[in-house]
């Protein structure tokens, strides 16, 4: 009998797997295209009842990326690269859209937001409006896909969550990005989070909403709704804002940062975007744990992730030779990357947007940890992109200085990254993850330092920024430079060297590293005016100050202590 003809007749979902598997392991030849399967392999036991959502069209549940990307393709969501990797646009929204982001204000977690201009608080009737407009769209869509998966390596702490997609595009791009289920798993398995994803609906003007686009809370529902916008972005940083919440009352320090590690030494590397989290994270004398986001728990470092949403701008295969070979491969999402008439994705376009976005699954990358966690960090490092030059390119701080400058969260953006910036801006998001922490810094400062003093771990601030005078009159710092001083720091070389502190900033810088110049490590060696170098390095002291201003009184004096001095006052 054909073989599609058995995955019809089998009784349920698991004995088509089971076959599927048989076929496998004897060599059979599987049906073809997957497309052709999608419906066969798609089906569930369950509807979507459970979450009041009456679907009239075709439920897709599970599926592999593999046959998302085909159908995506046939359903005109994106086309294939060169490679067959799915090249997609997400049209005006580009990037996450953080002023039409809400947390619902309900009795259960009202004490514990940080309410304000980046938790912004809307009540339960305009959930409950949104909700029912939400749903009332899905189920009219003629398909909608389904995935039920985890968020959290580890899986004493990890939250299963289901994702609810009107595209398959999107629907794959959960799946890369999530903790994927086992056979087992999968039968086990009770959403305690759902996310309703409906970027083709618009809010109006009556719903009372700041545009037409909203992502929406709602932690004593543990619901999400997105709408309105097409970055896929906003799907996995929905739910690692909730893990932001959850995961401190059990003691666990969520964190917006990318880990690595050799089996006996473990870091983790907080960053804005931009900064190189993922870039030096992936370090082929390293194992990744994970690129974004992550817990330090009682068992150390997991990764909240099952894949990678790597910023592409400037990729090159030889500086960043795994990322690069993931945009090469079958099952990989490429966000907004400009093709010439080939097929062949140009990295250096940025005519749609800077923030071109790879999604890939974890195991894409060849040098990982088998099951995304590590041990307890040896070495946390905070990576700012210093565009004012003035930063120098590795420091060693104290656990003061260390909780001062998580709380600050400091990078920098260039001048042409957006519409009017014609310098470079100063840019603080508190623990380098301002809009996806929903409670007060401190919260967070303190869980990072009494587990760094647990743990004994090393805090060292790294400027893969700009070198030698600011953007437009320096350069920026040469990554073989970055990466020497990085992997001397993780290797206990620069234990012995000596430091010189720094008169304004107050953290010690090494004065040698071996295979970095000396006069690199010292950044006002690097300025050919030094009457410009105080200039901007007072500059940039005083905006760290004015920033801390709103977090003095939430925090010890000794921190407090710790902020960067102005020496022209």
């Amino acid at each position: 009998m054909d073989v599609l003809c058995l995955l019809f007749y089998a009784k349920n979902r698991w004995e088509k797997i089971r076959l599927l598997n048989t076929i496998k392991r004897k060599g059979q030849r599987q049906p073809s295209p997957r497309f052709d399967m999608a419906e066969v392999l798609g089906t569930h036991p369950e509807d979507l009842s459970v979450h009041g959502l009456d679907a009239k069209g075709k439920l897709f549940w599970n599926l592999p990326v593999e046959t998302l990307v085909e159908m995506a393709v046939v359903r005109g969501e994106g086309a294939y690269s060169a490679h067959k990797a799915l090249v997609t646009e997400t049209g005006e929204r580009t990037g996450r859209s953080p002023n039409d982001k809400y947390i619902v204000d309900e009795p259960t977690t009202r004490d514990d937001v940080n309410w304000g201009d980046v938790n912004i608080s809307t009540d339960a009737e305009t959930f409950s409006n949104m909700r029912n407009k939400v749903l009332a769209y899905l189920a009219k869509r003629n398909e909608l896909f389904v995935q039920d998966l985890y968020c959290g390596a580890d899986m004493s702490e990890s939250l299963p969550i289901r994702v609810i997609n009107e595209t398959a595009w999107h629907n794959a791009f959960a799946r890369n990005m999530f903790i994927r289920p086992s056979a087992d798993q999968i039968t086990k398995h009770t959403p305690e989070f759902t996310v309703f994803h409906a970027p083709n609906f618009e809010a109006s003007e009556e719903d009372g909403l700041n545009s037409q686009c909203f992502v929406i809370v709602n932690y004593q529902a543990g619901e999400v709704l997105i709408g309105g916008t097409k970055y896929a972005g906003e799907i996995k940083k929905s739910i690692f804002s909730v893990m932001n919440l959850i995961l401190p009352k059990k003691g666990i320090l969520p964190m917006h940062c990318s880990a690595n590690t050799n089996g006996r030494n473990t870091a983790v590397f907080f960053g804005l975007s931009g900064t190189g989290k993922t870039t030096l994270s992936a370090d082929p004398k390293r194992a990744l744990i994970g690129d974004d986001e992550h817990g330090w728990g009682a068992n150390g470092v997991f990764n909240f992730e099952g894949g990678c949403y790597a910023k592409l701008i400037d990729l090159s295969e030889e500086d960043e030779p795994e990322i690069f070979g993931t945009t090469r491969k079958f099952g990989s999402i490429l966000e907004n990357v400009v093709m010439d008439e080939k097929g062949i994705p140009d990295f250096q376009d940025i005519s749609k947007t800077q923030n071109t976005r790879g999604s890939y699954p974890i195991e894409f990358i060849d040098n990982r940890t088998a099951d995304s966690t590590g041990g307890h960090p040896q070495n946390v490092i905070f990576l700012t992109c210093d565009a004012f030059g003035v930063l120098p390119p590795i420091s060693r701080l104290t656990s003061e200085q260390a909780a001062y400058h998580f709380i600050s969260g400091y990078t920098a953006k260039v001048a042409g990254t957006e519409i009017g910036v014609k310098e470079p801006q100063a840019t603080f998001s508190a623990c380098f993850g301002e809009p996806f922490m929903p409670m007060h810094p401190g919260v967070y400062a303190d869980l990072l330092s009494s587990k760094m003093e647990q743990h004994n771990a090393k805090a060292w601030l790294i400027n893969t920024g700009w070198s030698g005078g600011p953007y437009g009159v320096g350069n920026r710092m040469k990554l073989k430079y970055t990466r020497a001083m990085l992997n001397a720091a993780l290797d206990g070389d620069l234990d012995d060297v000596r430091y010189v502190i720094d008169e304004r900033f107050g953290f010690s810088i090494p004065t040698e590293c071996p295979n970095v110049p000396n006069e690199v490590l010292q950044p006002i060696q690097t300025w050919g005016d030094q009457a410009s170098y105080h200039k901007a390095a007072d500059n940039l002291a005083e905006m760290f100050v004015n920033n801390f201003k709103r977090y003095e009184a939430g925090v010890s004096d000794a921190v407090n202590a710790s902020s960067p001095k102005s020496l022209s006052n």
